[in-house]
Formats: C-alpha cells, sequence, structure tokens
C-alpha cells in the first residue's frame, strides 16, 4: 500500500489517530481528498515504530532497529524490523478474509474462512526468533545490492496461531508431497496484478514441526497490518522470507516451491564457498534454510562511558536456527583472550537466548566488548565477516560494541 492509497483507506477516526488531533470541520472534507497532513506521512506513526528505529526504503518499505532498542527479553512492536518486497495490501477485511489449500501433492483443495481457522484447530504461543536473511549485508564487500541492513533486522516476539501441520492434516496430503509454497495479498512494485512480489516456502519436513504456525496474534494482539494482518506465516528460525505475511494460498507441492523469489540468487548463496566478487552459476546456489549461530549485544548501547575502577554488566540475546546456543564469550582485547557469560535456556525452542557478564577493565582508554555465540554442534559466529555470496545472506560475524572508561 502506498501512503497516498493507505490515508485513502483509514476511517476520519484512523486519520485522528495518525495525525494525533481531531480534524476540525472533517465534515467539510472533499470525498477522496487525502489531507496535506497524511500525503507524506511519519513512518514511525504510520507503523507504531519508536523514533529511533532506522528507515531504510520507502518503497516498499524496510525498517530496522540499533542493538540497544532490542534489549526486551520479548521484542514489542516498536522495535520490529519491517522486511517487505511489495506493497502492503489495501482494505484488509478479516471478516470475509480466506484461505485457500491446494497444490499437486493435496489430497483435496479446501478453503477456510479465518473465523474458522480460529475456532476449528487447536491454537499455541512459542516466542520465535525471525531474523531477515540479508541482517548484515552492510559489511560485504564487494558490497551486494539491496537494503543494507547492519544489525537490526532481527526480533523475537511472542506468536499465536494454529500449528500449519494441523491444517495440511486437515486437507491431506500425498506421499509426494516434498514443500509447501505460498502466496500472499500484497502487490508487486510494477503494479502487475499478474506478477507476486516473493512467493516462498519450506520444506513439508519444516512446515510440518510443532512451532511452524498459521499466526493471527503478535504480543497478544492483532498481528499489525505491517507485519502480516490478518494472517500470517512464522517459521522461526529461517530466513524471515519464508514466514510470508497477508498469507491468502498454501499450495503443498511435489517439487522445490517455484514461487517468485525462489530462483537465482534470491536467498540462496553458493554451494561451495567463492572467491569474493565470483559469479555463481544458478546450479551452484543452495537455498538458505536454517539461520547461523550469532548474538547481539543490547546493553549498553555504543559510546558508552564508564568511569575508572566500576565493572559493566552487559547483556543481550543468542541465536542459532534451528539449533540451541551452547555458550556465549566476550572479549575486550579484540579477540586475543575470552571469557564467558551466563546463558540462558530458551523458553521455547527457536526463541533467542539471553546472556549477562559483569565485565571489568584494567585501566582508562578506549575498549570494544565483542560478542561470540556456540551453538550445540560446536560451530561458534566467525569474528570476520563470513563467505562472500552476490545478494550478502548470512552474516553472523561477531557483534561489537565501543566505549571509554574515563
Amino acid at each position: 500500500m502506498d501512503r497516498r492509497d493507505f490515508s485513502k483507506s483509514l476511517t476520519m477516526a484512523g486519520i485522528a489517530s495518525v495525525i494525533g488531533a481531531p480534524v476540525v470541520f472533517a465534515d467539510t472534507i472533499p470525498k477522496n481528498y487525502v489531507p496535506l497532513a497524511l500525503q507524506d506521512p511519519d513512518p514511525f506513526s504510520l507503523f507504531d515504530k519508536d523514533k529511533e528505529m532506522t528507515v531504510l526504503n520507502d518503497r516498499p518499505w524496510n525498517i530496522e532497529a540499533k542493538a540497544h532498542l532490542l534489549n526486551d527479553a520479548v521484542t514489542p512492536n516498536r522495535y520490529m524490523f519491517i522486511r517487505n518486497n511489495g506493497i502492503l495490501p489495501k482494505r484488509i477485511d478479516a471478516d470475509n478474509w480466506t484461505l485457500t489449500i491446494d497444490g499437486e501433492a493435496a489430497e483435496r483443495k479446501k478453503v477456510y474462512s479465518l473465523a474458522e481457522l480460529k475456532t476449528k484447530f487447536p491454537q499455541h504461543t512459542y516466542q520465535l526468533t525471525l531474523e531477515c536473511g540479508g541482517n548484515g549485508r552492510s559489511e560485504f564487500d564487494p558490497p551486494a545490492k539491496g537494503n543494507q541492513w547492519t544489525i537490526g533486522a532481527v526480533s523475537c516476539a511472542n506468536w499465536t496461531g494454529i500449528r500449519l501441520r494441523d491444517l495440511l492434516q486437515d486437507v491431506g496430503i500425498k506421499s509426494e508431497a516434498v514443500y509447501i509454497g505460498y502466496h500472499a495479498a500484497d502487490t508487486h512494485l510494477s503494479g502487475d496484478p499478474k506478477k507476486e512480489p516473493i512467493s516462498r516456502g519450506v520444506p513439508i519436513s519444516k512446515a510440518m514441526q510443532e512451532e511452524t504456525l498459521l499466526a493471527f496474534q503478535m504480543n497478544g494482539k492483532d498481528i499489525p497490518l505491517a507485519h502480516g494482518y490478518p494472517l500470517r506465516l512464522v517459521c522461526g528460525g529461517w530466513p524471515a522470507s519464508a514466514s510470508g505475511k497477508w498469507i491468502q494460498r498454501i499450495s503443498i507441492r511435489n517439487q522445490v516451491h517455484d514461487g517468485a523469489k525462489m530462483g537465482g540468487a534470491s536467498y540462496r548463496v553458493p554451494c561451495e564457498s567463492v572467491a569474493p566478487g565470483s559469479e555463481v552459476t544458478d546450479e551452484n546456489m543452495c537455498i538458505i534454510e536454517s539461520m547461523p549461530v550469532k548474538s547481539l549485544i543490547t546493553y549498553p548501547k555504543s559510546g558508552a562511558l564508564l568511569k575508572k575502577g566500576k565493572s559493566l554488566v552487559i547483556n543481550g540475546h543468542a541465536w542459532a536456527g534451528e539449533l540451541e546456543v551452547s555458550q556465549v564469550h566476550y572479549s575486550i582485547d579484540f579477540g586475543s583472550t575470552w571469557h564467558g557469560c551466563t546463558l540462558e535456556k530458551p523458553v521455547n525452542r527457536l526463541a533467542w537466548q539471553h546472556f549477562r557478564a559483569q565485565v571489568s577493565f584494567p585501566k582508562k582508554g578506549y575498549y570494544e566488548i565483542w560478542a561470540k555465540a556456540t551453538d550445540s554442534t560446536g560451530k561458534s559466529q566467525p569474528m570476520v565477516l563470513p563467505g562472500w555470496n552476490p545478494k550478502g545472506y548470512l552474516n553472523n560475524a561477531c557483534h561489537r560494541i565501543a566505549l571509554k572508561v574515563v
């Protein structure tokens, strides 16, 4: 949805809410007229985001957090990143919203109303980590095209919905099923209704996991429009592009889904390591599945000042795609030595884990604190940028913050 269309779809009460004041003489506004205050609305008000969030793009909307904004154990809406590929859907009618299940490997085609989904199947709530596959793209050299995400395209909210597997089993899955693919209500940037901005999916094994949800609530409330209202997929631990928003149709496929942004370099990396800047043929590119181990220092904010003789408690989160994080370490001497952090267990599988440590500094001066997480198979974050790839995916290099002891 572009800004003018969004404005036209608002009720007068909605307009007043966005503007922050009642519209005097509202009854005299001409039909289809867009008030000046809404012709270039503030994206932070439009999407209820904190003003410290960083807008990377407004067509489509892409907004990320800064590390210190992500300090909450459960990410609130105001700090959740927005990653869109197309234009937000217009004039959503949740009362008449339907979801169609079809595909070559479906036993039958079935159509469900949103109300039917909410009442026919058991509801579940999980805290699930979603991270854009391109989070950290800004560090790649040669540069990778696309939104230059730094470190804030990650979140871990509570999602409530039904298990996708319960729905697929209600339809019936043929033995030949290998993948599911989603289709959504957003529109292509070109405006061509025949083009989908994105249509991705996951292997049937991921679709059948306990935590893979068709969600209709985020943090106990209806999902905000920018995050997929009224219905979205949530496939925790995988690139967030697999968690399609505004879902209207899911196809059970007898092949790897071939929708928009499933081929070429989209959400795919070279199957084998390549030199930076290399050209890689399509057949040598592999789909990103589980995200790699990663950590983020969320307190203190980079640039902090600390008085000499004082110790500092740092904290943050760590996650490892489908795996659990087993250890987190920190360093204040540029990775020469490492010290253990206290690490909490996840509240459920695929939720991020919280770490903390009390850090002492030997004397006045400039310091960097680096964090390094290790997953349950023993793999640790690299201290420098990992393998180059054409679209700048999967940067899980150690996070670092700077501070001075004065």
